[in-house]
């Protein structure tokens, strides 16, 4: 059994039965005092006793702990992105090793950041349990009735300790929801917190009128997380019938467009530029309404939604339809990604292997097994049906879509996988070729060739989150086959002019029959053709020759 410790208040070391080498304390707080009251006096008696005492400082409100010269105060900035912020926290922790105690700043903080709740719990989730490893005690703070019910169950069953500090009137109430691995006759019961101690509320109707009082709504049935993808979503939703004009006339209405947009597609300065220049408001709910789960939809889905923005303003409305097919498809938010890294225990072998210096294509083979193996949470199981219902048994591919990909100055041409499905037979078997078929991608983020390119471009420590989208395969039956008459892609410089007449930087075009895999990867006896797109002088065109 582990150790106790003291936490600098002996009422509740009573209460508790003591706290224990290994505890997570999380402390959901109506006011952040609340939380100061409680964490400052664990704090001093860590210094007393000798321990070894880390401050996490990442949060803008006041802060938890005064300046000490045994608090080792740790800055972070959860700005940068889940994946890295989470990646210093694990080498922060791996550094202080066992039997450190540690404050954080206030959770509810980090949604603000990284504008769910699912990354607010995943964090959580691969944060504990390292601590619990190492025998520390750690305090945390989560701002009460906030966060999405999902949310606090994943952090309930999670830590070890989580304990509710709320105001009924003037009075302030503890009372504990978990305490795990101990039991006594008045751990559960509230609590008046006076100057001195915790005093138990033991006759029925005083704890009647507190509890009633302090929870409003008991069973938090469509509780509205403060998480900005919920909220902003929220406030938008009543101009959306205004013109656009209007809604960017407006500085309120305007910032929040800004701020869904930067949810949806990232902060990039070039992609926020023609965001802003080029999507409505109405075209990032869209875009909103059909993602799975939550987060971004990355670079190369963002890429293809600004190119056909581009090109219908440029085209007109009716050139544009007249040369486009309807998009119609879904995206898979990063967020999703981590979650299933982390509710799979996949997301501390992928710090590991972004800091090793190699990984051979068996131990690869090894991690893509894991990876198949996975689950994915109901909630997501059923927009994952959903969608398929939607498509019907049209052929689909389910494409990387990484924050990194496809963006400005780093293409990531080929590093991650891409895959078919037939979407054929039984709606079992549809999902179950659709679900390895994600599953697949998601390990391609771990794939030697693809960690090696993110290191030789200084990306190892960059927020790289996969996204996945997820399209129509266009084209029509040919017999008992389908693919479209013709695919290619284009090049913005030409790296095979045959002639000096061809202006290398004007770029190309490679068009082969059927689908556009063999203008991308090529192989034996297949016959693309390539078409420069420019050229220095006018010259006479020369006839497409098949």
């Amino acid at each position: 059994m582990s150790r106790r410790i003291l936490s600098g208040i002996p009422s509740l070391d009573e209460v508790l039965q003591g706290i224990r080498l290994g505890d997570n304390v999380v402390w959901q707080v109506d006011e952040l005092d609340d939380y100061i009251a409680f964490a400052q006096p664990f704090m001093a008696q860590a210094i007393r006793d000798g321990r070894k005492c880390v401050y996490m400082r990442f949060a803008s409100h006041p802060p938890i702990l005064a300046p000490h010269p045994q608090i080792d105060v740790i800055e972070l900035d959860p700005a940068i992105g889940f994946d890295p912020f989470a990646s210093s926290v694990h080498r922060i922790i791996e550094k202080r090793g066992h039997e450190a105690f540690y404050v954080f700043d206030n959770l509810s903080h980090l949604v603000a950041e990284w504008a769910t709740d699912e990354l607010l719990a995943n964090f959580f989730q691969i944060t504990c349990p390292y601590l619990y490893e190492l025998d520390t005690v750690a305090y945390f703070a989560l701002k009460l009735g906030k966060h999405e019910d999902g949310t606090v169950a994943r952090i309930r069953d999670t830590t070890q300790l989580l304990i509710n500090l709320h105001h009924a009137g003037d009075q302030l109430i503890f009372h504990a929801v978990k305490v795990w691995g101990r039991y006594s006759s008045r751990m559960f019961l509230p609590n008046e917190v006076t100057e001195h101690e915790l005093v138990p509320v033991i006759h029925s109707g005083d704890a009647a009128e507190i509890t009633s009082v302090a929870h409003k709504n008991p069973l938090r049935t469509g509780a509205e997380s403060i998480a900005p993808w919920d909220s902003v979503y929220r406030r938008l939703l009543q101009y959306s019938d205004q013109p656009e004009e209007v809604i960017v006339s407006q500085p309120e209405t305007l910032s929040l467009k800004q701020e869904l947009a930067r949810m949806l597609l990232g902060n990039h300065p070039d992609f926020v530029r023609l965001s802003d220049e080029y999507f409505t408001l109405e075209d990032l709910f869209a875009i909103r309404n059909r993602i799975v789960g939550s987060g971004r939809i990355g670079g190369k889905a963002l890429g293809m939604l600004l190119a056909r923005k581009i090109l219908r303003k440029q085209w007109g409305e009716d050139v544009y339809r007249a040369s486009t097919q309807d998009h119609d498809s879904f995206f898979i938010g990063s967020d999703v990604f981590f979650t299933f890294l982390v509710n799979n225990d996949l997301f501390r072998l992928r710090l590991q292997l972004s800091r090793a210096e190699q990984t051979s294509q068996a131990e690869f083979e090894d991690i893509e097994e894991r990876f198949l193996e996975g689950t994915f949470p109901r909630e997501v199981m059923n927009q994952f049906q959903n969608m398929l219902e939607y498509f019907g048994q049209a052929p689909i591919i389910v494409r990387s879509s990484s924050l990194l990909e496809d963006s400005f100055g780093n293409a990531f041409a080929g590093k991650y996988r891409s895959e078919f499905c037939t979407n054929q037979g039984s709606p079992e078997q549809r999902m179950e070729a659709f679900l390895k078929a994600v599953k697949q991608v998601y390990a391609s983020a771990l794939d030697p060739n693809a960690l090696s390119y993110r290191r030789k471009r200084g990306l190892a420590e960059s927020d790289e989150q996969m996204g996945l989208l997820v399209q129509r395969v266009s084209g029509m039956p040919f017999r008992r086959t389908f693919f479209p008459s013709l695919a290619g892609v284009a090049f913005s410089k030409n790296l095979y002019a045959w002639t000096d007449r061809i202006d290398r930087s004007k770029g190309m075009i490679r068009l082969v029959f059927g689908l556009g895999t063999r203008a991308v990867d090529r192989t034996n006896f297949d016959y693309p053709r390539m078409f420069p797109s420019a050229s220095r002088s006018c010259v006479r065109k020369p006839a497409l020759k098949w």
